[in-house]
């Protein structure tokens, strides 16, 4: 199994959590806010320097408004688009 982080579909992944913050007129600092974290947090898991677990990507898609089932259908289907 070859590690995510090193694939297309990781990199796709991150640009596409990134699209969805911009799309929602959020910062990394605005993200971070509501999700109780460093802004750091949020620079990391966009630079691909650490990676998001299962729970964590469910508290990242709520803080930005965006169902993750519709976004992870998008990301396996290699859609670059974030959901709405």
């Amino acid at each position: 199994m070859t590690k995510s982080v090193f694939t297309s579909k990781h990199d796709r992944f991150r640009q596409m959590l990134i699209e969805a913050r911009k799309s929602a007129g959020l910062t990394q600092m605005d993200l971070a806010e509501r999700l109780n974290r460093p802004q750091s947090f949020v620079s990391k898991f966009e630079r691909g320097e650490r990676r998001l677990d299962v729970i964590e990507f469910l508290e990242v898609a709520h803080a930005l408004g965006i169902d993750p089932i519709v976004f992870l259908k998008k990301l396996n289907a290699g859609e670059r688009k974030a959901p709405s």
